[in-house]
């Protein structure tokens, strides 16, 4: 089941785009600017 919010990085602003975000491995990053998921915020 996808998130029904969005996964934003608290950093950069990139928006995650995926199906699940909670279903990404410990060690995703963030593509634009390379921090790790707990900088990401629902939103």
């Amino acid at each position: 089941m996808a998130d029904d919010k969005n996964w934003v990085c608290t950093v950069c602003g990139y928006v995650y785009d995926g199906p699940d975000f909670n279903a990404e491995p410990d060690d995703y990053v963030c593509p634009v600017c390379g921090v790790g998921k707990d900088m990401f915020e629902q939103q």
